[in-house]
């Protein structure tokens, strides 16, 4: 049986008339694949799913259910962590994804940008750079079916930012439909441009709740020509930072990866993961996974890497390392690292926290925070993986084995007791992953007023209906 409430049928056939058939979908087992994030924590109901082939669509669909007060849920790959991209479960919202716009605008080889639209999948515009020549940088697990409209939304992060920054680095112009459906054409491949405020970076990182991203002009770099990729058994997070100045002396920017990882990660991976197996001989209590990069051809690098890691060892900053040596031995290296999101999602529900402190306090927030969630929840199990070269760390949790609390309640006391270390040590509860529906409540608290009031008269002046992505990032 539909429960939803009727969505008015004129409104229903003009956008069919913008769209066409293939443009919209109404059906509600149709429209299921598009109301539930991929972690299956936030379901919610759409009344119809828009999918607009070209910016001119998307301006035209946009003014109309703006018009008509309809919610708008701008949706690219629907790979969102925090609920951004699915609808509320009113069943009175439009979902507007972008994925049938995913062409390569232009390429500008000399300028070293590309233009592409909002629907163009990660792993697809990273081929593209490299038939050309060039490298995308952004990399992410989710880089197969991500979008770049989601990504630009977000700020992902991923794996590289160490060397070449967030996708806010990565952006120089972007075209956005805004909230009445008018069209800012931002698309200006120019790295200096000091002409008043920079406006695309009011959309890069706003999760959709000031316009819809449609197309955008991305940064290129020089193809590496040579990589070097290790994983280092390290004792602890001091370690692990010690060893991250140590490399950054001996490679300088040639350092482009250092994910930590705690072995209790390596364990999910090992236990739900078929075909992972310990490159070491024994366990260690933690892991960095390092990865260097040269545009310079040649076999230096990985001498260099192994150098460097010897003195390391030597210096008592590391207990063992293995060095790949071979791009399938590398990519069994990264596929650890890579599974333990998969692997945490098969072993049960947790909670998870995507947080940042500036690099010199990640040891401090692991030992402060295992020591919180130690003495409210005894047996409580962390998993704790992430970028430590920019100080991002995602530091889950599962519940204590046969703990029958509800896990809703449970899951407000972790984050509180998570967050309020994170903000001690002077970071923030949400490094890549943004707010979304899943922080939008905790927001508040560990922003101040003035910043709050700030991004209100923003998105007040934006969207003064409220209609774009409802209740994300700031509640109505």
């Amino acid at each position: 049986m539909n429960d939803r409430p009727a969505f008015p049928a004129p409104l229903v056939e003009r956008l069919r008339a913008i769209v066409g058939e293939r443009g919209l979908v109404t059906d509600a087992a149709d429209l299921a694949p598009s109301t539930v994030d991929w972690r299956g924590q936030f379901k919610g109901h759409a009344a119809v799913l828009v999918r607009p082939a070209s910016t001119a669509e998307t301006s035209k669909v946009v003014a109309l259910l703006s018009g008509a007060g309809v919610g708008i849920v701008p949706q690219a790959g629907n790979t969102s962590l925090c609920g951004a991209s699915v609808p509320d479960a009113s069943g009175t919202q439009a979902i507007v994804n972008v994925s049938r716009m995913n062409r390569v605008r232009a390429i500008d080889l000399d300028n070293d940008t590309i233009t592409v639209e909002a629907g163009c999948i990660l792993a697809d515009l990273q081929r593209v750079a490299a038939e050309n020549d060039r490298f995308f940088p952004l990399s992410l697990a989710a880089e197969g079916s991500c979008e770049v409209g989601g990504n630009i939304s977000t700020n992902a992060g991923g794996t590289q930012v160490l060397r070449y920054g967030n996708m806010r680095e990565q952006v120089l112009g972007l075209e956005v439909v805004l909230p009445d459906g008018s069209v800012w054409d931002g698309l200006r491949g120019l790295r200096k441009d000091n002409t008043g405020y920079d406006l695309k970076h009011l959309f890069i990182g706003a999760e959709g709740t000031l316009g819809i991203v449609t197309a955008a002009v991305l940064k290129l770099y020089p193809k590496p020509r040579a990589v070097a990729t290790a994983l280092v058994a390290v004792a602890d997070p001091a370690a692990s930072v010690a060893l991250l100045g140590k490399l950054r002396a001996a490679c300088g920017e040639r350092l482009t990866g250092f994910e930590l990882v705690a072995r209790a990660c390596f364990d999910l991976v090992f236990r739900n993961i078929p075909a992972s197996r310990d490159p070491f001989g024994g366990p260690h209590p933690w892991y960095v996974l390092v990865e260097l990069f040269d545009t310079a051809e040649g076999g230096g690098l990985v001498d260099m890497l192994e150098g460097a890691l010897g003195e390391a060892v030597e210096a008592g900053l590391a207990h063992d390392a293995v060095v790949a040596s071979s791009e399938a031995q590398r990519r069994e290296l990264w596929s650890l690292r890579e599974n333990i999101s998969d692997a945490q999602k098969i072993e049960g529900v947790s909670v998870k926290h995507d947080v940042s402190v500036p690099v010199s306090r990640i040891p401090q927030l692991v030992a402060e925070a295992d020591r919180a969630l130690e003495a409210a929840f005894p047996g409580i199990r962390t998993v704790a993986f992430g970028h430590v070269g920019d100080g991002n760390l995602h530091y889950n949790a599962f519940p204590p084995p046969g703990d029958g609390r509800d896990f809703v309640a449970w899951s407000r006391q972790v984050n509180r007791a998570v967050y309020d270390v994170v903000q001690r040590l002077g970071g923030s509860i949400s490094a890549e992953h943004g707010i979304g529906a899943l922080k939008v409540d905790e927001l508040p608290r560990y922003k101040s007023a003035l910043e709050m009031d700030l991004m209100r008269a923003i998105k007040k002046t934006l969207d003064p209906r409220g209609v774009m992505n409802p209740g994300k990032v700031l509640r109505p």
